[in-house]
């Protein structure tokens, strides 16, 4: 394979394009055009952005080398403080109003997971704390607390510009694909074109070397952390806007699909390497399956049962590769044979 391909594609990108060509090929026969017909296409569409939302999210501290359970929480957090706002507008408003409400209600909702995110940053880069037990901690607090607060019961009934960023389009494409463009889009420049994006993927191939080369890790855990949350808010918003309500439990079988999704798409669980792009391509391999799955009638744990099978043949393949390495690099050597004795 030329190099050239490698280096702009990405061997993940390559191994995950075609992998998805084997898919469309194998579940072709099976489901007809009913796959990719406009209908089928429009739906993957809309269910696409929450997972890809939280995956983002998920994704960027997995390259600083952490982890955040608390992703889930914080997205139905930020929806909830959205609706608290929103359901405060006095009945009729209108106008100027209603848009200062709404725009106050996603303020809010974004002030809410920022102080998640610092929290967590707090704990993880000032106190030392592990990045799994704090990011458990906070998640069980979040959710007490959004449970709490609400009695466990549903908020509803949205005004029609925040429905619209969860059911609307523009010129045919849904709204919640856009945002998961721009935000991919926008992570994919920060992580590769931006000193904190360089330190972020350093820090997760070595954040001990980071912190003597003068950098201040503690506070670029802060920023991770808050960034992290922020992009979950995002998928809160997609959710609450698409369902028309919030609630403290939406998504929670989101979490460990968010790795899932992470790990298939390149993104090295111990942190330092990835890409955005094969995230994405790793998103659609898994919607693909998930939606092949409900037109062929089967039950929504078989299509968890395929993504683990994928996700483990993935790191088998790689396991072996890695095992194997050391030894086609002794073959591939030249062979050094003694000179000649001169005369």
């Amino acid at each position: 394979m030329p190099d050239f391909l490698l280096r702009t594609v990405g061997r993940t990108n390559l191994r995950l394009l075609g992998l998805l060509a084997v898919l469309c090929l194998a579940v072709a026969p099976l489901v007809g055009d009913r796959l990719f017909a406009p209908a089928g296409l429009r739906s993957m569409a809309f269910q696409l952005p929450e997972l890809g939302l939280l995956s983002l999210a998920m994704m960027v501290t997995l390259l600083s080398g952490g982890l955040d359970l608390s992703i889930i929480a914080t997205a139905n957090l930020a929806a909830l403080a959205a609706a608290a706002v929103l359901k405060s507008a006095p009945d009729g408003a209108g106008g100027a109003l209603l848009v200062a409400y709404e725009a106050g209600a996603l303020v809010a909702g974004l002030a809410a997971a920022a102080l998640v995110g610092l929290l967590n940053g707090t704990l993880i880069g000032y106190l030392r704390v592990s990045p799994i037990l704090a990011t458990l901690g906070t998640m069980t607090l979040v959710k007490g607390l959004a449970i709490g607060l609400t009695r466990g019961s549903v908020v509803s009934d949205f005004p029609p510009a925040i429905l619209f960023i969860g059911s609307g389009s523009v010129l045919g494409v849904p709204t919640p694909l856009l945002l998961l463009g721009l935000v991919a889009l926008a992570l994919g420049i920060l992580l590769t074109r931006t000193p904190f994006g360089v330190v972020l993927t350093l820090m997760g191939s070595n954040q001990q070397a980071v912190r003597f080369s003068g950098i201040d890790t503690r506070a670029a855990l802060l920023r991770i952390y808050v960034l992290t949350s922020l992009v979950a808010a995002t998928a809160g918003f997609v959710m609450m806007a698409r369902f028309n309500s919030a609630n403290a439990a939406y998504g929670e079988s989101y979490l460990l699909v968010t790795i899932l999704a992470c790990v298939l798409g390149g993104i090295s669980p111990t942190g330092g390497s990835g890409r955005v792009g094969g995230l994405v391509l790793a998103l659609v391999v898994l919607q693909l399956i998930s939606t092949a799955c409900v037109l062929l009638d089967l039950s929504q744990f078989l299509t968890l049962a395929v993504w683990g099978g994928i996700l483990l043949s993935v790191s088998l393949i790689a396991a072996v590769r890695d095992q194997l390495r050391p030894l086609l690099a002794g073959l591939r050597a030249p062979v050094l044979r003694p000179a000649p004795p001169q005369a």
